[in-house]
């Protein structure tokens, strides 16, 4: 009876999407199963040419299947094969169409990384503490270097990059090889004494420490504190360029610029000589230009100069003093003449005067002057005396002549008489 009850309000069965979904969400939910490691072996790898890899993560007692999506994968640093033993990173959801839950790979590493992954956090944790990966430390890269020192493995590949690209590059630069080890035990003892000697020695103006590509173990000499505190205590500034752009390592922090690969290193250690080149010409044609215009400047400074100079010059004086002498000498004989000529006219007035008042002339307009014989001149008909004997002095000669009577004037030459009185007043008569 129970067993009828219980069937008369029996539960809706659900499809296998439905069943599926609410699979896959319980799984999407769960925080541990969104970002979990797992460990175990590679085998039935796969790569599609859609770019994605396939394989499956086994131990001895289980098997889950995983999945990296191309873009992951092109980002890779383990190169994968069946039976290599890794750590994988990623999230646990639920492949619908076949029902089987797989890990979504988003990072992946060696097995046993894991621990050194710790330590590296440890380390890093207590050397940040201390200061050593302070931004204000660090120290600019010289735009210039006179001297570049290289601290890398002297048969690697990372060193003819890095020689080839500052040869392009910046081929005035002095380069002085440190050959170390990049990986070992001997490796971490080998760069710090590289880069000791190297400031005592070779002083250069940067220091690159540089290896290829690697695992975090192979890298792990990098991460070694006496590295660490080796970079941060060189008297050269340090540019590290340490595996691929995706690796990090302690002296990466301490060192004064971290660049992503060896090439990128021996790139930001130089300038580029083309852009260099560049700015030359660009240079050359401003400093021509400026060189142009300052020698205008002067040119014309110096035309200012020189007007200057001839406006003070005696010279200019003597000259100006010149002019104004020829002009003071041509007024001079402008004045002379003119008063020459005044005084020439002045003259000729005068002796015009002078000859209207010569006696001589009025005689030749027949006047006579009359003397006694003992040279008185007879001026007035008082003076005569009947038969006086008188000279009469003409314009020719003079005659002599007696007096026979004398006829004075009613009107004497002082009472306003006749020019005629005024000549016999004188002495002259008309005859």
């Amino acid at each position: 009876m129970e067993l009828e009850q219980l069937n008369l309000f029996p539960r809706a069965a659900l499809s296998v999407s439905d069943l599926t979904q609410y699979l896959r969400t319980l799984l999407e939910s769960d925080d541990l199963l969104q970002d979990v490691w797992v460990q175990g072996e590679i085998s039935n790898l796969s790569r599609p040419t859609s770019g994605h890899i396939y394989f499956t993560l086994k131990d001895e007692y289980a098997a889950l299947r995983c999945v990296i999506w191309r873009a992951q994968a092109q980002r890779l640093r383990v190169a994968l094969q069946n039976g290599l033993a890794v750590e994988a990173h990623g999230y646990i959801s639920l492949y619908e169409r076949d029902g089987q839950y797989q890990l979504y790979v988003d990072a992946l590493r060696l097995a046993g990384e894991g621990a050194l992954f710790q330590e590296f956090l440890r380390l890093k944790a207590r050397l940040e503490a201390e200061g050593l990966f302070e931004p204000a430390r660090k120290r600019p890269i010289p735009a210039f270097p006179r001297r570049i020192g290289l601290v890398t493995s002297p048969t690697g590949a990372a060193l003819q990059d890095m020689l080839n690209i500052i040869r392009q590059r910046y081929p005035l630069v002095e380069v002085v090889l440190a050959p170390v080890s990049v990986q070992g035990d001997e490796a971490a003892g080998e760069v710090v004494r590289a880069i000791a000697d190297l400031n005592r020695r070779a002083q250069p103006s940067v220091i690159i420490v540089a290896r290829g590509g690697g695992s975090l173990e192979d890298l792990w000499a990098f991460n070694d504190e006496r590295v660490v505190r080796a970079i941060a205590a060189s008297q050269a500034p340090v540019i590290t360029g340490i595996g691929h752009e995706t690796d990090f390592t302690l002296a990466d922090f301490a060192a004064d610029l971290r660049a992503p690969t060896p090439s990128a290193a021996a790139m930001a250690a130089t300038p580029d000589g083309m852009e260099l080149r560049h700015k030359v010409r660009q240079l050359e044609r401003r400093l021509a230009s400026a060189l142009e215009a300052r020698v205008q400047d002067e040119m014309h400074r110096l035309v200012l100069l020189r007007q200057q100079l001839e406006r003070l010059s005696p010279l200019r004086r003597v000259r100006e003093d010149r002019q104004r002498l020829d002009y003071l000498s041509t007024w001079a004989a402008h004045h002379i003449i003119s008063g020459l000529h005044l005084r020439r006219l002045r003259l000729e007035s005068l002796d015009a005067r002078l000859e209207s008042l010569n006696p001589r002339a009025v005689l030749a307009r027949g006047y006579a002057i009359l003397q006694r014989p003992d040279g008185q001149v007879v001026q007035w008909v008082a003076q005569a005396q009947c038969g006086e004997t008188l000279h009469a002095h003409l314009a020719d000669g003079y005659l002599v002549t007696r007096v026979e009577s004398l006829h004075p004037h009613s009107t004497s030459p002082a009472d306003g008489g006749s020019h005629d009185g005024d000549l016999e007043s004188r002495g002259i008569t008309h005859l």
